[in-house]
């Protein structure tokens, strides 16, 4: 048998095209550290998040790429490196944030607060640094459901460190506020308060930055597209028809201020009983796969109703961090993968195929 070599190595890898971004591994520099011991292949491929989906696949097309060469075994090690996803800016109010990921409702009560808390353990699990900005500044549930409480510190240079838990760091108005006293302010303070989290708040370099915002269409809304560039927005409704009546004006608000919708996250789209295993649809089903296709975005999946969550949400430990992760916590660590592919999809077109030394 001809011996390996690195070239024929490389020439097989240009065949497998990277399913989402598009192109072959080797022209965007994903394949480094390649090493080969007879017959036996292992190298390092650098992915554009820690999040991605598609790690199964793209070690599948591998092997069978490898394989007529006569390559026994393929070891791979999979690295990470995020990128901005917006251009950079001279005067970034978060110049250490890389991405920005806004989560929207159009109406309370549909489990927004949860998908954010959600989505971003989710991403801290693997292995992004991230951070949650409750942005809902009259009605701040983050902190509840991280489990998180306490006074942040100054930095040496007067600026506010974020609590963090489970990987993330944290910020809301519920730090700075006695407990049970209401928040009543006018828009304008609201919207200073958001600037404030933005510009103040020592965040250090971060993958993605997830920013719960209040449900509606408001000045918290407004401020936060305006003051920094959003990698995209995630909307979260639930099947029945009045929540989507509602993210309809979210999304033609969000489209008015050009934020990049990433797609739509149906909460709450069924029941199912752990004694007899019946599956009732409280809420009705498939509302939100249908507005995803009536109006052109992602779905980008659904959620069902499950007791662990709200319980894990009272107790201060999202469903994705629980010991025995339930359906419902599968489905929003697939759905933080398929935001995270998304934003690297923007990322791609964005600027020039990523180099590795």
């Amino acid at each position: 048998m001809t011996a390996l070599t690195e070239a024929a190595v490389l020439d097989a890898l240009r065949t497998v095209q990277e399913p989402e971004l598009g192109g072959d591994l080797v022209t965007r520099r994903m394949v480094r550290d390649l090493r080969i011991d007879g017959s036996r292949v292992a190298f390092t491929i650098e992915l554009t998040t820690p999040a991605c989906p598609l790690k199964d696949e793209i070690e599948r097309r591998v092997t069978a790429a490898l394989e007529p060469l006569g390559v026994d075994a393929v070891a791979i090690d999979w690295a990470a490196t995020v990128r901005r996803s917006t251009p950079q800016q001279p005067l970034q109010l978060v110049p250490g944030v890389k991405n920005i990921i806004a989560v929207a409702s159009g109406k309370g009560g549909v489990g927004k607060s949860t998908v954010a808390a959600n989505l971003a353990v989710a991403l801290a699990q693997a292995g992004a640094s991230v951070g949650l900005l409750d942005a809902d500044i009259t009605g701040p549930n983050i902190p509840l459901m991280l489990g998180v409480d306490g006074q942040p510190a100054a930095s040496p240079d007067n600026k506010i460190l974020p609590l963090e838990r489970f990987g993330v760091k944290v910020i809301s108005i519920a730090f700075f506020v006695p407990a049970g006293q209401p928040v009543v302010w006018r828009g304008p303070l609201v919207g200073g308060a958001i600037q404030q989290f933005l510009r103040d708040v020592e965040w250090g370099e971060l993958d993605y930055l997830v920013v719960d915002l209040p449900p509606g269409t408001s000045d918290a809304q407004l401020t936060l597209a305006q003051s920094v560039p959003l990698s995209g927005a995630v909307l979260v409704t639930t099947p029945q028809e009045v929540s989507l009546l509602d993210v309809t004006k979210a999304l033609a608000m969000l489209q008015r201020m050009s934020v990049p919708i990433l797609g739509i996250v149906e909460n709450m789209d069924g029941f199912v009983c752990a004694h007899c295993g019946e599956r009732t649809e409280i809420f009705g089903r498939g509302g939100g796969e249908r507005f995803a296709r009536e109006n052109g975005i992602d779905f980008l999946g659904g959620i069902p109703l499950e007791v662990t969550v709200r319980q894990g949400g009272d107790a201060g430990v999202p469903a994705v961090a629980q010991r025995e992760p339930g359906p419902a916590a599968r489905a929003m660590t697939a759905i933080a993968q398929a935001v995270a592919a998304r934003v690297s999809v923007r990322a791609a077109a964005e600027g020039p195929v990523l180099t590795i030394s």
